[in-house]
Order: structure tokens, then sequence, then C-alpha cells
């Protein structure tokens, strides 16, 4: 992601869930007892052949119309309504971070220090489709959609779960770098503006002008689950790495706990953001 990129450039389709391998294995007995081929259940739905093959391999997550026109063509008594409810939202995930993104669901606690990118859970979709536009290897249109669905999914946390406290430690440059454009800067300022007025959420900014500062040796995520346990996650070009070793999230810890005395207060990060979107 950096987990400013990562729960985005995954690869091309996910791991198949026991979820989406359950569906499409009710999805194929329903096709086959229709004695429907792939193909003549396609063209009767409105898709590719290969959409329906990838769903029936739990390959691909069904959006919701898919299931209804499913449910009609193939008379599905309301068996693949049902089963729908009980998949796994992972598409579009790098594999690497669905470990992570689980965990996310239940956290009491979601720190997010970050230097390369604004976090994926801030992002405006203008901003994020700048990422995935931009990716290499390049990315496709439907992956590109598969990437903000899966972003706009995860961001609803933000506000479905108000009992999870959400700590952004924030370099000023991820907002001078104007990414996509002074239009999309104005609209990802106004966002986070907007989030930081939530009470679950808190937002500092680390100054541009920052002799030095605890997390100078890169992004980091930490979480605390209902159970007390904590978790950190890192990422890198190609990969995340998953931490549970106690002594090495208590570095962590040590470092995020610094750097929020280190960053400007939650007023001026506010004010800061204020002034940088009337400069634009």
């Amino acid at each position: 992601m950096a987990e400013a990129s990562s729960d985005y450039y995954g690869t091309s389709e996910p791991e198949p869930s026991d979820s989406l391998k359950t569906f499409g294995a009710v999805l194929q007995g329903f096709r086959e007892n229709a004695r429907f081929t792939q193909e003549a259940l396609a063209g009767n739905m409105g898709y590719s052949a290969h959409f329906v093959a990838s769903v029936e391999q739990g390959r691909r997550l069904p959006s919701k119309e898919f299931v209804e026109r499913a449910e009609q063509v193939l008379d599905g008594l309301g068996v693949l309504r049902k089963a729908a409810k009980h998949l796994a939202r992972k598409q579009g995930l790098a594999s690497w971070f669905r470990q992570w993104a689980d965990l996310e669901q239940q956290a009491i606690s979601l720190y997010t220090y970050e230097c390369r990118l604004v976090p994926g859970l801030l992002q405006t979709e203008a901003y994020a489709r700048t990422l995935f536009e931009n990716q290499l290897p390049p990315l496709g249109d439907d992956q590109v959609e598969a990437q903000w669905t899966a972003r706009a999914e995860r961001q609803r946390l933000l506000w479905d779960r108000p009992n999870t406290a959400y700590s952004f430690l924030l370099e000023e440059h991820l907002f001078l770098r104007r990414m996509g454009g002074v239009e999309v800067t104005r609209g990802l300022i106004d966002h986070v503006l907007g989030v930081a007025e939530q009470r679950n959420v808190e937002i500092q900014v680390m100054p541009l002008v920052r002799e030095t500062h605890a997390g100078l040796d890169g992004p980091m995520q930490l979480l605390e689950t209902a159970g007390n346990q904590w978790f950190a996650y890192n990422e890198g070009q190609r990969g995340g790495q998953f931490i549970s070793d106690p002594k090495e999230i208590s570095v962590l810890q040590m470092r995020y706990a610094r750097m929020r005395s280190q960053a400007l207060p939650l007023e001026d990060s506010v004010g800061l953001l204020q002034r940088m979107r009337g400069a634009l």
C-alpha cells in the first residue's frame, strides 16, 4: 500500500476464499441443473462466459446485479441470494494485505503513519483512481474498478465502527505533491477535513520543516483488537509484512507515540490543511 496503495494493487484476480468458492459451486450446481452451459448462462444474463467461469471458480466477487440476474434466470429460489450474503468482500485486495484487512474489521484502535501517499482509508475516488490508472504494470479497466470497489468498501469502516479510535499521522508533503492535479487535491483536502470532524478520528500533520522525527524508517500501521491484542503492518513496493511479535510491536508503538508529540496538534493540523486548501 504503502497503506496508501497496497490494499489496492494486488494480483489481477483475488485468491479464492472459502465463501467465494462455495458460492461458485452453488451457482454451478443451479446452472447444470437448468442444463445451461457457461456460455448460454452468460448470454441470458448479459455477462461474458469468462466472467461466469471466474465466479464459479471463486475468482470473482459477483455484484448484487449478477446475483439477482442469476436468481431470475436459474430460478434460484432465493438460495443464491442467501449464499451471496456470506461472501468475503476481498476482491481487489492484495493477497498479502488480506490478513490485515480482516483484523481491521474488528479493531478497537487503528493507528496509521504514512509518508508516501495519503492512506487508503482517507482517499477520495479521484485520488485513488489517479493511483490505479498510473500503476505499473498497467491495470485494465475491470481491475481499476475492482480496486476502487474494494477501497470504497474498506473506507466504510470509518463510519460503520464509531467506537473504533482512528489516528492518522500524515506528512505535509503528501498534499503538496498535488497528486492528480489541483482539483483532485482540493477535493482530497476537503474530504480529509470532513473525516477529521468525526469524534473517533484524529488527524495530525507532520510539518514539512521538521529536522527529525521518530518515523523516518518508513510507514507503519498498528491496531488493537477487541481482545486487546496488538498487531502491526508495514509495506514495501511489492509486499507487506504482518507483525505479531510483541517486542517488534513495542518498538513501533514507542515510535508512533513519539511522532504524535512531534506532529502538529489536532487544531493546528486542521488549520494547516485549511490554509493549504485556500492556497490552491
